[in-house]
């Protein structure tokens, strides 16, 4: 039998997972402010401001059984960029609503916005 070597990522003791909160469930894992924690509460709170459904986490670390907490959203929306325009991309759902998004100002605008031109064209 080979010795695993668990102080690199090589062993795949390391490896997390990204996940919808939706799909967690109560003692399942989860990573919670960079710690290993087993799930021992979740509660859900109605829609917000931005029609997102959001959940509370609570989970102990499996380690040393100190208690953390979050929240995250259940579901997130996907947006198509359907126009861009000047300093304006226009976004639609998949209710077909649309919506107008400014892009940043600076150098961090200038790399969004040329990515998405190179995308499209």
């Amino acid at each position: 039998m080979v010795d695993d070597d668990f102080t690199t990522a090589n062993s795949r003791a390391s490896t997390t997972y990204p996940m919808w909160c939706s799909a967690l469930r109560k003692n399942g894992s989860v990573m919670l402010r960079g710690h290993a924690c087993k799930i021992v509460d979740m509660t859900t709170s109605t829609n917000g401001n931005h029609g997102y459904v959001k959940v509370h986490l609570t989970g102990l670390d499996i380690f040393t059984k100190e208690k953390f907490e979050d929240f995250c959203t259940s579901t997130a929306k996907d947006y198509q960029v359907i126009i861009i325009s000047d300093d304006f991309l226009t976004l639609m759902d998949d209710n077909e609503e649309t919506r107008d998004l400014k892009v940043p100002e600076g150098d961090l605008g200038k790399i969004r916005a040329l990515v998405l031109k190179k995308s499209f064209w």
